[in-house]
């Protein structure tokens, strides 16, 4: 949310330059307030879980958040209690008509099929391109990311030989530009992945649309952006909770898989306590998102997003 001061302080202007919120007091009094309104379209298998996760890092802001929970209608969920999907979401069908002034599009556990195999394909790319004229600003999550860059930009995904499993660290890319969604994140931070398939950074460089803004010399490019900040893509999992990964890890070993545990995860060994080091990142991130990237450009009037 912004500081209201006088515009004649000298901080006003210092605090504008450095790209902080600052709103003067004659706007402040004429302002219209409203709550934000933000979509998730819910890949993934556990639902439940995974709505929970990405609802409380929107509710850390101070901001009023309205969620509207999307399904496909094209690929029906069997891990998902029918009456859940049936009472708290919507089909795209439902919505198309309406506008928001945010979208999360998670990840789903389809990544080793070409793009072209995947059940709702046709029905996601059509949701991507409607993202252009009914959502301010989208956030796209593991697959959900190499699905939106490979619809937008053609940007292939590259299997990988041993699972991108665990815990890694990232680099912020600095390059002088002081860029709001990684405000307060520090230049290493951690971040969870899970998949089996990559995005190389050298075939992101030379399209001049997008911005690296954080790599893992292990997860690859990791958050990368749109330059008109519509679209944001994250390879990895800041959502996950604690054990997120220790219940993957055990589902996938009680199926009889090759699975290595995740790595620089475990305190000990290859269970019991874990360690959380991602949690403060992933706060920060989805603050500065809500407030820089949905809060301050969205149109009051949520009619005339289209742009």
């Amino acid at each position: 949310m912004p500081i209201v001061i006088d515009r004649e302080l000298p901080a006003y202007s210092i605090l504008t330059g450095e790209r902080i919120f600052v709103m003067d007091k004659a706007r402040a009094v004429g302002q219209d307030i409203r709550p934000i309104e933000i979509a998730i379209l819910n890949l993934m298998p556990t639902k439940e879980t995974t709505e929970t996760q990405f609802m409380r890092l929107l509710s850390n802001s101070p901001l009023q958040v309205n969620v509207t929970l999307i399904k496909t209608s094209s690929y029906s969920s069997t891990h998902t209690d029918a009456g859940h999907l049936e009472k708290f979401y919507k089909t795209f069908g439902e919505v198309e008509n309406e506008k928001f002034d945010g979208m999360i599009i998670t990840g789903a556990p389809v990544e080793n099929m070409p793009f072209e195999k995947v059940a709702y394909w046709r029905e996601l790319q059509d949701i991507l391109e409607w993202t252009k004229s009914n959502v301010t600003s989208t956030m796209f999550i593991c697959w959900g990311a190499q699905a939106a860059l490979y619809h937008f930009y053609g940007i292939k995904k590259h299997p990988l030989r041993e699972k991108c499993f665990g815990i890694f660290a990232h680099q912020r890319v600095l390059d002088g530009v002081a860029e709001p969604l990684m405000r307060g994140i520090s230049d290493e931070f951690h971040m969870p992945h899970s998949r089996h398939t990559i995005i190389y950074a050298k075939d992101i460089l030379h399209i001049k649309e997008l911005k690296i803004l954080a790599y893992s010399k292990k997860a690859g490019a990791s958050i990368i952006k749109s330059t008109d900040n519509r679209r944001v893509f994250v390879t990895g999992h800041m959502e996950y909770d604690r054990y997120t990964l220790k219940n993957e890890y055990e589902r996938d070993r009680q199926r009889g898989l090759d699975i290595k545990p995740p790595a620089n995860y475990f305190v000990k060994g290859d269970s019991g306590e874990v360690k959380m080091n991602w949690s403060s990142t992933a706060n920060l991130f989805y603050i500065n998102w809500l407030n820089y990237y949905v809060y301050q450009v969205t149109p009051y009037n949520i009619s005339e997003i289209d742009i």
